[in-house]
């Protein structure tokens, strides 16, 4: 009996887990450029078919290339270079804000998964 009523059993029991997920650092990618109502479009449909966050892609940073490469020249669309290909998802919600002709959107970033 807990105060002058039968104890219950919870449902559910929180416990605290301090322990590392990860071997190393995990790297984050945020938008940082305006959208026209294309490339807005083209962005929420791929977002949509990665079901929000929930499936991961490849994606390609632009400054990690080779020694002496320019900057974006490791980009592949055939995904068979592995000079700065990431394993990301995408993390936070849909949140955009639109100015004349141009959107930004706030808080969805690239989450490294691998």
């Amino acid at each position: 009996m807990v105060g002058g009523h039968p104890a219950r059993a919870r449902p559910w029991a929180a416990t605290i887990q301090r322990a590392q997920l990860a071997q190393t650092s995990r790297r984050t990618f945020r938008l940082s450029k305006r959208l026209s109502a294309s490339l807005l479009s083209a962005l929420y449909s791929f977002w949509v078919s990665q079901n929000a966050g929930l499936t991961p892609f490849a994606f390609y940073n632009p400054f990690d290339v080779a020694s002496g490469q320019q900057i974006g020249s490791n980009y592949d669309p055939t995904g068979n270079n592995t000079q700065g290909r990431v394993t990301v998802v995408f993390r936070g919600n849909w949140a955009q804000a639109t100015d004349v002709a141009r959107t930004n959107l706030q808080g969805l970033e690239l989450v490294e998964v691998a």
